[in-house]
């Protein structure tokens, strides 16, 4: 899990500690039989040691998730959620999830715009995959560690790039639509039934956007530090989810 995240809760605890509520019928298909209720919470982890009440951060952070894998959907992008269910709540199917997210980078960051001498926020020629494993700061690996260290077999990995490829191409021509600019996106993935799976969410902790006009007054995704500014991203992200 990323530092920075809204909270959530999952239902009922498995074997592994996770929190889970599992319902299992014979006579519905796989994807409404087996599934998980993840129920977002109004506060929110700015750093480790840090976390902010946010007043309905939980309810927004939902709607937007909900509206974000349903238009993946509609690009056949293969996603674990189902639906909303209750104002902060949201329906997935149960994956095994991959241990590896995938940043998908669309402008220069801070550490790749200090490696290669350019401006932060500069857009970038083509897109740059980063592959992450664990939450410490040495957490970039490469696509063959996946493999070597048996993280992800061949086959999977260049299905996963594939959609990784498309989620980027499907979102970026959706915020340039409403004059955004997709800096960031991170990815998760799960597997069920051999089957690989979009999860994860759309909170400010996994997509960074910023205006194309650059007169206009924006709150810095990478730099929320304050219930303020994480109440002020979160509608903004909702805000054009919003827009038709």
């Amino acid at each position: 899990m990323p530092n920075f995240c809204p909270e959530f809760y999952q239902v009922k605890i498995d074997r592994r500690g996770k929190m889970i509520e599992t319902l299992k019928r014979n006579d519905i298909p796989f994807d409404e039989g087996n599934y998980q209720m993840i129920e977002y919470l109004d506060s929110y982890l700015i750093s480790d040691t840090k976390k902010v009440k946010v007043k309905d951060i939980g309810k927004k952070v939902a709607l937007t998730n909900s509206f974000f894998f349903d238009y993946l959907k509609e690009y056949h992008i293969p996603t674990s959620f189902l639906r909303i269910d209750g104002e902060a709540s949201l329906k997935f199917s149960i994956t095994k999830e991959l241990p590896f997210r995938i940043k998908i980078l669309n402008s220069a960051d801070k550490r790749n715009s200090k490696i290669f001498g350019i401006k932060e926020g500069t857009e970038l020629n083509l897109p740059v995959f980063e592959f992450h494993y664990g939450c410490g700061k040495e957490s970039l690996i490469s696509e063959s560690h996946l493999i070597a260290f048996d993280l992800c077999n061949p086959e999977d990995m260049k299905l996963i790039s594939r959609i990784c490829s498309k989620i980027n191409a499907v979102l970026k021509s959706f915020f340039e639509r409403r004059n955004e600019i997709l800096a960031e996106i991170c990815c998760h993935f799960g597997k069920q039934d051999d089957k690989v799976f979009l999860i994860g969410d759309f909170s400010p902790a996994s997509i960074k956007i910023f205006p194309k006009d650059e007169s206009v007054k924006w709150t810095n995704p990478y730099k929320l530090s304050s219930a303020a500014e994480v109440r002020k991203y979160t509608e903004h992200l909702l805000n054009i989810a919003s827009v038709k």
